[in-house]
């Protein structure tokens, strides 16, 4: 905005000049507010992307802890009963918990809202609110 807010207090100006530094201003404030979503989204992807891979790590490792848990599951119940009926009820049980989990999940996704970049609307909504005010006057 070069030298469009640079009058003087008492200078008149034409409408035209008036809706033309209004739209140049409007112009100026709509391309800050999409840099600012775009800040917003980017900074938002980074967080999701390093807490993605540490939730990745971390399943890797508790599947592995999981699996150690089954195998001393079957082992213990290989002292009571068969070790292929000790393994086929570990399975099962691993089985049935995935089935808990995955209904879950599906649940939870289905309820899930796509990512706003919510400090550039609030910034918007400001935006907005301060031209009607200004309009008002």
């Amino acid at each position: 905005m070069t030298g469009a807010t640079d009058r003087r207090p008492g200078e008149q100006h034409s409408v035209g000049e008036l809706v033309g530094q209004a739209t140049e201003q409007l112009s100026e404030l709509v391309r800050q507010e999409v840099r600012l979503a775009k800040e917003e989204l980017a900074q938002k992807g980074r967080r999701m992307g390093r807490g993605g891979g540490l939730l990745g790590a971390a399943g890797a490792v508790a599947y592995v802890g999981l699996m150690a848990l089954a195998a001393t599951g079957a082992a213990a119940l290989s002292l009571v009963l068969p070790v292929w009926a000790a393994a086929l009820i570990v399975t099962a049980v691993l089985f049935l918990v995935a089935g808990v989990l995955a209904r879950t999940g599906r649940a939870q996704l289905g309820r899930a809202t796509p990512p706003m970049p919510e400090e550039a609307l609030d910034s918007v909504r400001a935006d907005v609110d301060e031209i009607k005010e200004r309009a008002h006057r």
